[in-house]
């Protein structure tokens, strides 16, 4: 039986449709259970137990909570296409859905991205449009883009348990994207410009700090003289960080900022640890290792000053996304059709102000990062909530599944020619070489024993 690829494309966003309350009460219910990077058990156990219920394969395990699905297999031999959810939420401790124990909640809908990922794979199997296809699907649910609670996921690493920071990362590294040749994910935006459907654009790449003040505890008022105060030692630092800003170039986009996680027990006792948490974001990597050291000039500064030391903890952070052009223009094609162009964004190749570890597989292999409406408030923000769930899954879940059609159908071998024609930035091995390089562990030491 021979079939037209648009008459496909219908067959299979018609299953999403009749699929719609499935696909948007999952997302609820991830969103009622949410839980931070590298802790997704719980939401990892729901995306099985979907998995199960529509008869799809998995392996689990992937970088400690990530599930994939066996291939969705074409009639043919071919490329393989990942779509992604990510698994983890945020923690916004005032936000009214917060789980009252781990301040965890969904404030950055990816709670709507395993919905959509779901979505692409019941329009898939449920129409059988992959026994036209030339080339293989695997939903891939992935832990830990967020990248938060540095302290605990160092001591991930430290353990042996990861080697990498973020979730796409640690993915990179085990090989767990090794047989995939191209990837896709679809981030609700609370942005009114991104409409309902949008594409394009690109985010930064960054740099993770922890650092650790050590001081000389005493009793403040007592003996001030005789302890060695780690809290005013980061507080210099700060000040010293705060002060390079106007060294920076307006067009590097430069973004340095952070938490104090710990600043002392007791306001009678002189602070001997304080730790932070910080970030250094720019355009180019090469760009973020300049920042860095003038940072870590500054934090080691803080400490000469008060004759405290000071470990300095670098953790490789994401690098910037590259969106394919090609797999745009597809998308876009897509989405009008499901939106109206209107109601479609294009984005042009200019910078967000934030980092996403979809950078990071970008560099290796041809990704797209579209974004869809539905979301209101502010991102991360305690009045973040999904207004739209149709907005926010069903419509980006029929785009990506009619431009995989595209990619993998026989007669364009669309993706094939993209692969062969693109050359990504950076192989695997080049890749992680890269990354271990960026990582660091200085300890400098000025107190006096």
């Amino acid at each position: 039986m021979s079939i037209s690829k648009e008459e496909l494309k219908k067959q299979v966003t018609q299953e999403i449709e009749n699929n719609k309350d499935k696909l948007i009460n999952f997302s609820k219910d991830i969103a009622e259970n949410a839980e931070t990077g590298y802790r997704e058990s719980k939401t990892s156990a729901k995306v099985k137990e979907i998995f199960k219920s529509i008869n799809l394969g998995f392996t689990d395990g992937h970088a400690i909570t990530g599930v994939k699905s066996e291939p969705i297999k074409g009639k043919s031999e071919g490329p393989t296409i990942a779509v992604i959810g990510e698994l983890d939420g945020l923690i916004v401790k005032d936000h009214p859905l917060a789980d009252p124990k781990t301040n965890a909640v969904h404030a950055c809908g990816h709670n709507c991205q395993l919905g959509s990922m779901l979505g692409v794979g019941l329009g898939l199997i449920n129409s059988k449009a992959n026994q036209y296809l030339n080339g293989n699907v695997v939903l891939f649910a992935v832990p830990a883009e967020e990248t938060i609670e540095n302290e605990y996921r160092i001591n991930l690493i430290d353990e042996g348990k990861l080697g990498f920071m973020s979730g796409k990362q640690e993915l990179i590294r085990i090989g767990s994207f090794d047989d995939i040749d191209s990837a896709m994910l679809s981030h609700a935006t609370t942005n009114p410009e991104d409409k309902d459907l949008s594409i394009g654009g690109t985010s930064l790449g960054h740099v993770v700090k922890y650092v650790e003040f050590h001081g000389r505890a005493s009793h403040a008022a007592g003996a001030p003289y005789a302890g060695v105060n780690a809290l005013k030692a980061a507080n210099i630092a700060m000040m010293a960080m705060d002060l390079q800003r106007e060294s920076f170039k307006d067009e590097d986009r430069i973004r340095v900022h952070g938490i104090l996680t710990e600043g002392g027990t007791a306001t009678n006792s002189i602070p001997s640890i304080v730790k932070l948490e910080w970030r250094i974001r720019g355009r180019t990597i090469d760009i973020v290792n300049e920042v860095n050291e003038k940072i870590d000039r500054s934090l080691r500064a803080g400490a000469m000053a008060m004759g405290a030391n000071v470990r300095i903890r670098s953790i490789a952070g994401n690098l910037p996304m590259l969106q394919n052009s090609e797999i745009n223009d597809l998308y876009v094609n897509n989405a009008n059709n499901i939106v109206g162009s209107e109601n479609v964004k294009i984005h042009p190749d200019t910078q967000s102000g934030g980092s996403t570890d979809m950078g990071d597989l970008s560099q290796i292999m041809p990704i797209i990062h579209p974004r869809s409406g539905g979301a209101i408030g502010v991102g991360h923000g305690n009045d973040y909530f999904i207004d739209d769930y149709y907005k926010s899954v069903i419509n980006p879940a029929k785009s990506m599944a009619m431009t995989v059609i595209d990619l993998l159908w026989p007669e364009e071998n669309r993706l094939k020619q993209i692969i062969s024609n693109n050359v990504p930035p950076y192989s695997k091995k080049q890749y992680i070489a890269l990354q271990e390089s960026r990582m660091g562990n200085e300890f400098s030491e000025y107190m006096k024993s």
